[in-house]
């Protein structure tokens, strides 16, 4: 829910002479590797949230009941990644309950975009047996959609995979805002500001499938318009330079959940 990355790996230059679709491939490749591998262990979040005197609050995720309304291909993709995300927090706050639910819905997503095995019973075992490890849990959460992505890349929806990827991390700045603006506490606060690298990758991300994945080129612009917050902060954001970020993250996360 809360990471920090570091700068973009750059493309192996020892591939010179390969196929340039190959090279362009693999550097999109790497890009949403960085941003699955930025996430921070659960024990490692979990100390945060607590040092930090945060609650659980169901109010903050996107309500199960949403998951009927999602129709195109675009809004399975972005509630995906926003359901997913819901999950690892209600995995974080011990909501064992309210976990099933979230993966049923993350489930039904994944299911309607034909993506089969990365949400399904077994994952529900995998969690039921390692419900005391969790570490383990959010390994199962992310080598899930690290599953749905490469299913995605390898049938030629790599801009879809995107998508997803896109929703988690609107998701996850949504819920640490929410936090954030109610603790005050300066780590939380420190790690919004360092995803400034994760928001970098995924607007050269959505670049790259803009003319091909319908949906794309909305969510690039909402992007450039946080991206636009960031470059006019300073370091260290200031109450103003956090409200603004907070008004445009909520209304981007309202407009994928509505």
């Amino acid at each position: 829910m809360l990471s920090s990355c570091g700068t973009p790996a750059n493309v192996d230059d020892t591939l010179a002479g390969v196929d340039s679709s190959a090279i362009i491939q693999k550097e999109k490749n790497t890009k949403v590797q960085k941003i699955f591998s930025s996430i921070q262990s659960e024990s490692e979040t979990t100390k945060m949230l607590n040092d930090a005197g945060a609650k659980y609050s169901s109010k903050f995720l996107n309500p199960v009941e949403n998951k009927n309304k999602y129709s195109s291909v675009k809004a399975k993709a972005l509630n995906l990644g926003v359901y997913g995300l819901d999950l690892g927090v209600t995995n974080i706050f011990n909501q064992t309950q309210e976990s099933m639910l979230y993966l049923s819905c993350t489930n039904k997503m994944a299911t309607s975009l034909g993506i089969s095995g990365a949400f399904d019973e077994n994952m529900s075992s995998r969690i039921d047996a390692n419900s005391d490890n969790k570490d383990s849990l959010l390994t199962i959460i992310t080598d899930s959609y690290k599953s749905a992505d490469n299913y995605l890349q390898e049938n030629g929806q790599a801009g879809v995979s995107t998508l997803m990827v896109a929703g988690g991390w609107i998701e996850g700045m949504y819920i640490s805002l929410q936090i954030a603006n109610a603790t005050k506490n300066d780590v939380i606060i420190n790690k919004i500001v360092a995803e400034k690298v994760t928001l970098e990758n995924l607007i050269s991300l959505l670049e790259s499938y803009k003319k091909e994945t319908d949906g794309a080129q909305e969510i690039l612009t909402s992007l450039n318009d946080v991206k636009k917050i960031y470059d006019s902060a300073p370091d260290k954001f200031t109450a103003e330079n956090l409200k603004q970020l907070t008004d445009k993250i909520t209304e981007i996360r309202t407009a994928i959940i509505q």
